[in-house]
């Protein structure tokens, strides 16, 4: 069974673009103090840029991972499915039929 794209990448798409977005700022806003010779500032510029790749990195891992691990279950799932449909024909027609008088009522009230 050909794997299935579902609405989840739009969703990922922008929360990277969102992460992205929030990690230029953070590296604009320590370049704009990049001026600043002082001691303190200087390590607080290290820290923070040191902070953020690790963010970075730590957050692109546990997305990509949640990303696949969501699309192997969901695929699991769509095969364990289709499985049942191709054992039991009669009874998948019969859930269907159901199903559709049940949703034709309900439109009908409408």
């Amino acid at each position: 069974m050909a794997k299935r794209q579902f609405g989840s990448d739009s969703r990922a798409d922008q929360l990277k673009e969102d992460l992205r977005h929030l990690s230029d700022t953070v590296e604009e806003l320590v370049n704009a103090t990049s001026k600043d010779a002082s001691g303190e500032m200087s390590d607080l510029r290290a820290r923070a840029e040191s902070r953020l790749k690790k963010a970075r990195a730590q957050l692109e891992a546990r997305g990509e991972r949640l990303y696949e691990d969501t699309r192997e279950t969901l695929s699991e799932q769509v095969d364990c499915c289709d499985r049942y449909v191709r054992e039991n024909p009669w009874s998948s027609i019969g859930i269907g039929t159901a199903v559709g008088v049940l949703v034709g009522m309900l439109l009908g009230r409408r």
